[in-house]
Order: C-alpha cells, then structure tokens, then sequence
C-alpha cells in the first residue's frame, strides 16, 4: 500500500484540509488539478492568467489617445477591437471616477451630415 504524502500547499480551498489532496489531472491550459477526496471538490493551486499584459495594454491606449479609432487600435496591435474597446470604456470609468477626467474635456471630432440627392442636385444645377 502507498504511503500519503501530506503537502501544506495542497489545502482544500472548500474545507480547509490538508490530508486527502489527490492529483486530479490537467486543465486546458496545462496547470496541475488537484481533487480534495474528503468533499470532492476540485481546484487548481497556480492557475495561469489569459490576460494581456499590461504593457500592451498600455500601448493601446496611448495609440486610442492619440487620436487613432478603437478599431484601427486593434487591427495595429493585432487585438480584437471589442478587447480594446473594453479597455478604453474601464479606462475612462475610472479617471472619471478618480478626477483626472472631466466630462467636459471630451472633444466631437467627427461631423457627420446626411445630404439627400434632391440638395445635391439643387446646388450642381445651373
């Protein structure tokens, strides 16, 4: 019969328990899975981020702000545009919500106008 080795870092994060801490396989990242034989539950010690990291974060809103669109943002850096768009919305909620931005700062730099045909044929005409 094989003796139980007892390992401080496999605590059950349900019960608190260190004995009883089984190798339950691997998740889809790769990380070690342990399973807590006491109350089945199952979890993982280190689990790995699938965040970006912040550098290219950074780098995607200082493109944003210099005046390129969200969408052009990510076709740069290679990201989806709703990944940067997301940041650009978290990053704006918390200077607002800090100070640092005000709401009036914001600037319109498009204008958009809807021309019907008859205007455009009105000023062609002689």
């Amino acid at each position: 019969m094989r003796k139980q080795t007892i390992d401080e870092n496999r605590r059950c994060p349900k019960r608190g328990r260190t004995e009883n801490q089984i190798n339950g396989g691997y998740n889809r990242s790769g990380t070690q899975r342990y399973v807590c034989k006491n109350c089945n539950h199952k979890y993982t010690l280190n689990g790995k981020t699938r965040a970006y990291p912040e550098d290219v974060q950074r780098q995607a809103m200082k493109i944003y702000y210099s005046g390129v669109s969200g969408r052009a943002t990510g076709k740069v850096l290679g990201l989806g545009k709703n990944t940067v768009l997301g940041w650009i919305k978290k990053t704006t909620e918390e200077l607002l919500k800090s100070g640092k931005l005000l709401p009036e700062t914001f600037e319109m730099d498009v204008v958009t106008a809807r021309i019907s045909r008859e205007q455009i044929q009105a000023v062609s005409s002689p």
